[in-house]
């Protein structure tokens, strides 16, 4: 009888040790995971780790020393990326000043080349220089765009705006080379839908999908843009009678210099699309095209509403 007292205090202060034991261990536990938060946040929010409180061999401190060395990776590699952005500001900002004048003048000794007497051969010429210095200052124009856009020197800047007013703008400047293929322009938006959105480079997304929509559309068809809100995003689908995308090849149309072989004869450089999905994206919205080929295309642009946000 006394043996199985004896025994029965020894269990009891066991257990007691043991309840002791894991009250401590959970109670490390519920502090060294608020310490581990609490790290986490500071480096979020790009805070500097300063020195443990105690200078022990501990897990806890010998974590906090690999996040200190680790947030010091991601600053200096962040003060890196900043310095090279800036470079690369300044450096196109250079060849955007530089090309300018060169084009800009191009184009005045053409204008005043068409003043002279020329030969139907010299005319010719001419006309070709006057395309080529166009193409060249295209070119440009949208390798600037796209550069300011990769580098994060264009900042989006979203307000509350009419849609359709953006969408009108964007389709006025489509207008004279729809009418000379005789492509009808239908447009149906309500004109109360306000979203917040860049005016500017929203205009640029849509006018880059129609600019397409009107290069591979053939005479006398049409597009048609329609305007749905829905319950997340609204969605504004850029729909053409043109001659379709291969299900294979709608994944890549959206690469920058992306160019499908049998449009070679058709002007571009193939970096439209992706500056319209670029831009999109920068406002949290995507764009999706369905199509089938001889049946045309219908992009898709979806962007947040204002609620969702």
């Amino acid at each position: 009888m006394a043996e199985l007292t004896v025994w029965a205090v020894c269990a009891s202060a066991a257990a007691l040790f043991l309840l002791f034991k894991l009250r401590h261990f959970k109670r490390g536990l519920y502090e060294f995971t608020g310490h581990l938060e609490q790290w986490f946040d500071d480096i979020i929010m790009e805070k500097e780790l300063g020195q443990a409180e105690k200078e022990e061999d501990t897990l806890g401190n010998k974590i906090y020393e690999k996040l200190c060395r680790i947030n010091h990776i991601f600053q200096r590699k962040g003060e890196e990326n900043q310095r090279e952005k800036e470079a690369i500001k300044e450096l196109v900002s250079d060849i955007s000043h530089q090309t300018k004048t060169p084009i800009a003048n191009m184009k005045v000794y053409l204008e005043i080349l068409k003043e002279e007497p020329l030969s139907d051969q010299g005319k010719a010429f001419l006309g070709n220089l006057e395309s080529q210095a166009d193409k060249l200052d295209f070119l440009f124009q949208n390798m600037v765009k796209m550069s300011r856009l990769e580098t994060g020197i264009i900042r989006i800047q979203k307000e509350r705006a009419s849609l359709s007013e953006t969408l009108g703008r964007a389709v006025a400047a489509v207008v004279p080379e729809a009418e000379k293929k005789r492509i009808q322009i239908f447009v149906k938006c309500a004109e109360e839908i306000m979203i917040s959105h860049d005016k500017k480079w929203t205009e640029e997304a849509v006018f880059n999908i129609l600019d397409n929509a009107v290069k591979y559309t053939e005479e006398g068809g049409k597009i048609e843009i329609e305007v749905s809100v829905l319950e997340i995003y609204t969605r504004i689908s850029i729909k053409d009678s043109g001659k379709g995308i291969a299900v294979e090849r709608q994944a890549e149309i959206f690469n920058r210099f992306y160019r499908e072989p049998e449009v070679n004869g058709i002007e571009g450089i193939g970096i439209g699309l992706y500056l319209a999905r670029k831009i999109i994206e920068m406002q949290n919205g995507y764009i999706e095209v369905r199509s089938q080929i001889n049946r045309g295309s219908d992009f898709r642009i979806y962007l947040l509403n204002e609620f969702s946000q």
